[in-house]
């Protein structure tokens, strides 16, 4: 069942608290009906103790429920992991060093507030939320305007900010795998430095090491990744050069990881995450790679992928990847006819809700899918 599904008295009483859970920070809210019923706010993540941060989280969904003057129907919310996210157990992570050897996390909110708690990371609720509100229904829409007969019902969700993730939607499902481990794209083979991570060339400190090594100045000398964007779009003073180095290498290491993970998943991608409003400097690079060929052994060069990329930002790529192709061809021996488009499409494009809300849109569809309102 999706959000779409639910009856109009079931989405519109019920309210689910929800946490966006950071190495520094808790940020909590209610939805109800798909919006955000109070202002989100912040707690610090931080503690002296595992029972110290417990409590923390305690309080802030106490104090979202003073705010909102309401119980919950379920609280749903995005927390680091490793985890095992079906039973609702946190493991060790590596920015909160109270957690170890497993936290029964849902367990302890269940006790506390009596009522259902669902448990996921932060790119799968934010696909989630951007395949019922955000990108896909808008990409569909707008296909429908056109005339165009070709829908899409899978997305890849990606992440760009302290760390790079991710999250499948499959045919309208969120897809969690059996280790609730689906969409970890973070753990792909990083193209540039192939010891590691694509991590480590996607994210807010790889922006920052690639232009503090370009301009040859200490790391802790580096912008934040807003200002070297600046600073690439000539917008302020500095290193022009260390900043497209900084974006072109995160483009470059991102299309390897798009690419590889698109050729399975076969969807739109939606990007967010702190980093995705650098898109101007970064997208152009990102589609060319995406769409540049492979050259075999024999010298002969053909498609990185089966299908092209586009542009979801730029309006020229839009109408091309909106256009209706294809033509009827004949059913062999019968007057009947059959459209058939060999035009195989993706389209890459920035999230339309925001991050935060696309996680508080998919934590809230998540819960109401998961109590079957």
């Amino acid at each position: 069942m999706g959000i779409s599904q639910l009856s109009p008295d079931a989405k519109n009483q019920a309210s689910v608290f929800v946490l966006d859970a950071g190495g520094t920070g808790f940020t909590f809210s209610a939805v109800k009906n798909a919006s955000e019923q109070i202002e989100p706010f912040t707690l610090s993540a931080k503690g002296d103790s595992l029972e110290a941060v417990l409590k923390q989280i305690i309080t802030g969904f106490e104090e979202t429920q003073k705010r909102c003057q309401c119980k919950p129907a379920a609280i749903s919310f995005c927390f680091p992991g490793p985890a095992d996210y079906a039973n609702g157990i946190i493991g060790d992570l590596e920015n909160m060093p109270h957690f170890r050897g497993g936290v029964a996390l849902k367990a302890m909110l269940e006790d506390h507030f009596k009522v259902p708690v669902f448990i996921n990371n932060d790119g799968d609720l934010f696909t989630y939320g951007e395949a019922l509100a955000g990108l896909l229904p808008e990409v569909n829409q707008l296909l429908e305007q056109q005339g165009n007969p070709k829908r899409y019902q899978n997305l890849l969700g990606l992440t760009l900010g302290t760390g790079f993730g991710g999250g499948i939607i499959a045919e309208g499902r969120l897809l969690r795998g059996d280790n609730s481990a689906g969409g970890e794209i973070n753990r792909m083979r990083n193209l540039l430095i192939p010891t590691t991570s694509a991590e480590d060339s996607i994210s807010i400190r790889a922006v920052k090491r690639v232009f503090a090594e370009a301009a040859k100045i200490p790391i802790a000398q580096a912008p934040e990744p807003f200002d070297i964007y600046e600073i690439a779009m000539q917008r302020r003073p500095g290193n022009q050069e260390a900043a497209l180095k900084a974006w072109d290498e995160l483009a470059t290491a991102l299309a390897d990881a798009i690419a590889n993970a698109v050729t399975l998943v076969d969807g739109l991608v939606v990007i967010g995450g702190g980093l995705s409003g650098a898109w101007p400097v970064f997208m152009p690079k990102l589609i060319s790679l995406l769409n540049a060929p492979f050259t075999g052994l024999n010298g002969n060069t053909f498609p990185r992928m089966e299908i092209d990329a586009y542009n979801l930002q730029n309006e020229n790529d839009l109408v091309k990847f909106s256009a209706k192709t294809g033509s009827m061809i004949k059913v062999p021996f019968s007057e009947k006819e059959v459209w058939y488009d060999p035009h195989k499409k993706t389209g890459i494009g920035i999230s339309r809700l925001g991050t935060a809300s696309a996680v508080a849109v998919g934590a809230y569809a998540y819960a109401m899918d998961q109590l079957k309102l």
